[in-house]
Order: structure tokens, then C-alpha cells, then sequence
């Protein structure tokens, strides 16, 4: 992330970090930032990251990355919020576990409609050009699951 970040403050774009306080005690905060929040929790760190954006850009990543598609996803399956949710296919890198979301949907446990709110772009065009189109459906979902 620290490259994205770099790249997008060169180009002259602002860049927005929250991290969990023990994540900068680990000295792993990027120190030129345009802000920089510190929260306690990973918990914190993800409810002030969807407060804070307009839209989610997965891009490649790991165990972290992985948890918060899942949690963005599963947001906009409750109505929790409704922005898109968009992968950035590098590469192909997403696609077993686009694949995982087809045999869900097959299998009964995922419906399409909610594996159809993933966004995906092969291509940074793709990508964007995905999110621009992107139409928030509002559907009837009872509170209790929402809170």
C-alpha cells in the first residue's frame, strides 16, 4: 500500500491512511501521508475507512485485503452502506475467487444478486468505467440485521 500511496501523492492526489495504533507502534505508518488516522482496533480501522470513502478498490492483496472485500461485501448485502465494491482483476489474480462466488451462488448459499454487487475490472478502465456506472440498489432489509 505504501507504493499506492506514494504514487498517488507524487501524481498530487491526497492520501487518506488509517491504521490501528499497534500497526504504528510496529513503526509500519507511512509518515508523509495528507492525514493519518489512529485508531485501536482493526474494527475501528474498517468502520472509519467506510465513514471516510466513496467507493472500495480492491486491489491484489493478501489475508487483510481478503477481510475487508468479504466484510464491504457482506455491508452491501445488509444495506449497510451502498457504494460500489470493485476488484481490480491484475492479472487474473481474483479469478478463483470470483469462481468461489459462482459455485456459492450455484450451491445455494450466495445469491446472485449479491454476487452480481462485486464489481470487477481487468483493466484500470475496466475498473473505473465499472465504478462510474455503478447504481446503489436500496432494498427492503430489516433493521435488526442492519444494526
Amino acid at each position: 500500500m505504501g507504493a499506492v500511496a506514494d504514487s498517488a501523492l507524487a501524481a498530487g492526489g491526497r492520501v487518506i491512511g488509517v491504521m490501528p495504533q499497534s500497526l504504528v507502534d510496529m513503526e509500519v505508518a507511512h509518515s508523509g501521508l495528507t492525514e493519518l488516522h489512529i485508531v485501536g482496533s482493526m474494527h475501528e480501522r474498517k468502520a472509519l475507512m467506510n465513514s471516510l470513502c466513496d467507493a472500495f478498490a480492491i486491489l491484489p492483496g493478501g489475508w487483510g485485503t481478503m477481510d475487508e472485500l468479504c466484510e464491504v461485501l457482506t455491508w452491501a448485502q445488509l444495506q449497510i452502506h451502498h457504494k460500489p465494491v470493485a476488484v481490480w482483476n491484475v492479472l487474473g489474480y481474483y479469478d478463483a475467487f470470483l469462481a468461489f462466488g459462482r459455485h456459492a451462488v450455484r450451491e445455494g448459499l450466495l445469491k446472485a444478486k449479491d454476487h452480481a454487487r462485486l464489481l470487477v475490472g481487468n483493466s484500470l478502465d475496466e475498473l473505473l468505467a465499472a465504478m462510474e456506472s455503478f447504481q446503489a440498489v436500496h432494498e427492503l432489509v430489516p433493521a435488526k440485521l442492519r444494526d
